[in-house]
């Protein structure tokens, strides 16, 4: 193969003008980038390509939950997010306000770091969740991907794809040379957001609706730490007259770097003309929102966005796949939207991966739908109802009634009296306040799916009943189809999580001292099948012993048994006890699995 000047090897085929690689991806944002990254760290030739000239210049996303630490982790790349990031203890108390400079209507310690939720996300996961912009992620992930491989095309847009039994064949312009180029992948992925073409010419199955309501976005520097220095967060809400456009509403101050860059959201009608707000106007609504009239601000970018409630039913068809915002659109309460952009593209890149090896036949990716449709509708299901949960607040203050400002501050102010409606009031804005937590604290929706397809093998068990609110709490468990639960495992000298020897690159077995004839079975099973399978067998005595003793609470199998988990730290079959000949019972999860032939 013909190599360019600078070392690049030349994929086109010879004298056709045709780019060939295994996969195409269209789009650079978090999913597109995360399934490159994915994909070539697993050694699958891959191509990038998005028609912006360069990442994300906006904050957008930034709410960064612990499902997604884990796969940066997975990645080798945790602690480049974590060195751009605002860490968990600065992301927490999420305030809400007549203004930031004004008086105080409550608070919310959100996101894990309050004392009473804290403990759930440290027992979670061997990393924390974080706060990083989506401008500041995305050059990590692009930039690593193309370190390993994925070959990044800017100011290139997808036109059109026609798919065959052997592959797909990509029309993109070149928005530099005005030239038009084709692409042919084996297989396709669009990850252009929710104005997804891919997914429009895919004419995937939908449900619900777009731009069901306005929000603008305005971003501003100013040095405001003495307001907010001793609070911190990433959320300031504002409830006051004029916080949204042409109205009284609530308005959004989001933290976007500490404690001088900003970013303001508030909504307006989206029925009606959209708003033209010029620096004087945005600089005055900045003003009003931070209560400081003589505040020097620098306006530093204005935007408007819909807000959306719409989900794929299935996420493919044939060779063409979609991810990310193409496949579940919605507002960003609860911070789910980049995070589970990521998950969807961990989910698929293995499995691509997988067949494209030949080591799994092509059913396997059938699952992808199977497994992440259930995530789509779920998430944009609980981040719509976080949105309409603000009514109980609004209800409870009294100001959805209001029709003048000055009725507005009376509403407010009543909180304050002591009179029975004052009683009143507080009790109900406790109980507001309460709801949020569906929003602010919702660890069960971050890191409790669960997955049913024929890339798991169920053992006959029922998932787990639970035994707190499933939204709001995480509950670990080893039935087929969760996550592989995290516990500290290491010796003397060393410690690391149990999903730090899982990695993407292979499946794993999980067994204890008694179960040595499982890991003994293991480099056969891996042999006959061709794939890459490690053991890790935990005990006193071993490579890996159970530091504080929490293995042995959490594993759910006897220690004769068997935990095997996929690339994606997914348990994908397990047994509770020994059985008589482990090499098949492996060989026989695994093909199931893998959508392979006896």
């Amino acid at each position: 193969m013909a190599t360019f000047s600078d070392g690049i090897a030349d994929t086109r085929l010879p004298g056709a003008g045709v780019i060939e690689t295994d996969v195409l991806i269209v789009g650079s944002g978090p999913s597109g980038a995360s399934a490159a990254l994915a994909l070539s760290t697993l050694g699958i030739a891959n191509m990038m390509i998005t028609k912006y000239r360069w990442t994300a210049n906006t904050p957008r996303a930034h709410i960064t939950n612990q499902r997604a630490m884990e796969f940066f982790r997975d990645m080798g790349i945790e602690e480049q997010v974590k060195a751009d990031s605002t860490p968990h203890d600065q992301i927490g108390d999420t305030v809400f306000c007549t203004s930031i400079a004004g008086e105080e209507l409550g608070r919310i310690l959100s996101w894990g770091t309050g004392p009473s939720r804290h403990a759930d996300y440290v027992l979670a996961s061997p990393t924390l969740n974080c706060d990083v912009p989506q401008n500041y992620l995305e050059p990590i992930l692009v930039r690593n991907a193309t370190g390993r491989g994925t070959q990044t095309r800017f100011s290139s847009e997808y036109l059109s794809h026609t798919q065959d039994a052997d592959g797909v064949t990509v029309q993109v312009l070149d928005r530099v040379t005005g030239q038009t180029l084709t692409i042919r992948a084996k297989y396709l992925i669009g990850t252009d957001g929710a104005r997804s073409k891919v997914a429009a010419d895919l004419d995937l199955p939908m449900e619900g609706a777009m731009d069901i309501a306005g929000s603008m976005n305005i971003t501003f520097t100013a040095d405001i730490q003495q307001l907010v220095g001793h609070r911190p967060s990433v959320l300031y809400w504002v409830v006051q007259p004029g916080s949204n456009v042409g109205g009284i509403g609530a308005g959004l101050v989001r933290m976007v770097r500490p404690w001088n860059e900003w970013l303001i959201v508030w909504g307006y009608d989206i029925t009606g003309p959209e708003p033209v707000i010029d620096t004087a106007a945005a600089t005055q609504i900045v003003r009003n929102l931070l209560g400081m009239p003589d505040l020097e601000v620098e306006i530093t970018g204005t935007s408007l966005w819909g807000n959306n409630e719409m989900f794929a039913t299935h996420l493919q068809k044939g060779r063409v796949f979609c991810a990310g915002d193409a496949i579940h659109r919605h507002p960003p309460s609860n911070g789910l939207g980049s995070n589970t952009s990521i998950q969807d593209s961990y989910n698929l890149a293995w499995k691509l991966a997988a067949v494209l090896r030949g080591q799994a036949g092509p059913g396997l990716l059938e699952t992808y739908s199977a497994e992440r449709a259930p995530v789509a509708r779920q998430i944009v299901t609980r981040a719509n109802k976080s949105g309409r949960e603000f009514v109980q607040l609004f209800e409870a203050l009294g100001i959805l009634g209001a029709q003048t400002e000055a009725e507005m501050i009376e509403q407010i102010e009543e909180r304050k009296a002591d009179t029975p409606a004052g009683r009143r009031k507080r009790d109900a804005i406790v109980a507001a306040m309460e709801i949020k937590n569906y929003e602010f604290n919702a660890h069960g929706v971050e890191l409790g799916q669960f997955y049913t397809s024929s890339a798991v093998v169920s053992d006959g068990s029922p998932r787990a009943t639970p035994t707190r609110d499933p939204e709001l709490f995480y509950q670990a468990s080893t039935v087929p189809g969760s996550p592989l639960p995290h516990a500290w495992i290491g010796d003397a000298r060393d410690k690391y999580s149990t999903l730090d020897l899982a990695p993407s690159t292979q499946f794993t077995v999980f067994t204890g001292i008694a179960g040595q004839p499982w890991a003994d079975a293991a480099p056969a099973v891996a042999e006959r099948l061709g794939i890459d399978l490690k053991a890790v067998v935990i005990g006193p005595g071993r490579r890996y012993t159970d530091l504080y003793f929490d293995w042995q609470r959490l594993r759910e199998i006897d220690e004769d048994g068997v935990l095997l988990v996929r690339p994606d730290k997914i348990i994908a079959w397990r047994s509770l006890a020994a059985v008589d000949d482990p090499e098949n019972a492996l060989i026989a999860a695994l093909s199931s699995i893998l959508s392979r032939t006896a």
